[in-house]
């Protein structure tokens, strides 16, 4: 019986199912959160809207939820910037709460290009953006994630390439925050300018 079973478990690793099974598990996770938020913002929508209340707390969980997704149909910049005009709030201190829920929330893309490397459709534009990381590294994901809207891909092709996870998460962080302090600031600006 214990013969069986060693041969059983060599199999299992000589085949590398275990390793596929916890790529597919990733995977399925990722769709899950996705599946999750997408459906709570479609059916609850004001709860969304209600977490700006939170200032400093709300920029950060607007953040990572809507960058936890590719499926939402909005960003977060708008509410960062919205958040920067409120005056007893720091413009700083938002662009930054934001950037950390950014980066957060940039994991999932990341987690589903790592996972799911066997799968993703390889277009015209997933080419371009996998040949830049390629060659420029964290430095073409720090660019990508200073860009407002167009993140996603470039974190799936992180994972997809095995770029090193906490590199990933450092650079995307760095931009995301630079965006995020810098729409902040925007919005209090053109607060002040509007009310002087």
């Amino acid at each position: 019986m214990s013969n069986i079973i060693s041969r059983l478990k060599r199999w299992w690793v000589e085949k590398g199912l275990r390793e596929r099974l916890i790529h597919l598990l990733v995977l399925l996770l990722v769709i899950a959160i996705w599946v999750v938020i997408f459906y709570f913002y479609q059916r609850y929508p004001d709860k969304f809207v209600g977490l700006k209340a939170y200032g400093y707390l709300g920029a950060f969980l607007l953040s990572l939820l809507f960058n936890a997704t590719v499926i939402l149909p909005v960003g977060a910049i708008g509410i960062v910037f919205t958040l920067g005009a409120v005056p007893f709030l720091s413009p700083v201190l938002v662009g930054l709460a934001g950037g950390i829920g950014a980066g957060i929330g940039e994991i999932t893309g990341y987690m589903a290009g790592y996972s799911g490397r066997r799968i993703i459709q390889r277009g015209k534009m997933y080419s371009r953006v996998e040949d830049w990381v390629r060659r420029w590294g964290g430095i073409a994901i720090l660019v990508f994630s200073i860009v407002p809207f167009a993140f996603d891909v470039v974190g799936i092709v992180a994972g997809v390439l095995r770029f090193p996870f906490w590199r990933f998460f450092i650079f995307c962080w760095l931009g995301r925050t630079i965006l995020y302090i810098v729409a902040a600031l925007a919005g209090a600006r053109g607060w002040e300018a509007l009310l002087p």
